[in-house]
């Protein structure tokens, strides 16, 4: 599923609000997640999961290709963790 999707199925859920007001707050939630992860804040979304940023520090690697050695720069990748509802609702039979 797709942003647009899911703002396309809740507007149908809720055939009260207008598409592009449930487009805002798609988008408004989403800009909020980013932002406290971009401060190094952790977002759970209780029965949902949450996300949080882990460091890769910097490290030599190896082009494939050539096997020449690569500097890595350090960074920082988002990380999702499930919700113990979420794992107990995808693996109910």
């Amino acid at each position: 599923m797709i942003k647009s999707e899911l703002v396309q199925r809740i507007a149908e859920q809720n055939p009260h609000l207008y598409q592009r007001d449930v487009e805002n707050i798609v988008n408004a939630i989403l800009d909020e997640v980013v932002a406290a992860l971009m401060h190094g804040d952790r977002v759970e979304l209780r029965g949902f999961g949450a996300f949080s940023v882990k460091n890769r520090p910097a490290r030599l690697g190896r082009n494939p290709r050539t096997g020449q050695k690569v500097d890595v720069t350090e960074k920082y990748v988002p990380f999702f963790k499930t919700g113990k509802e979420m794992r107990e609702r995808l693996n109910s039979d």
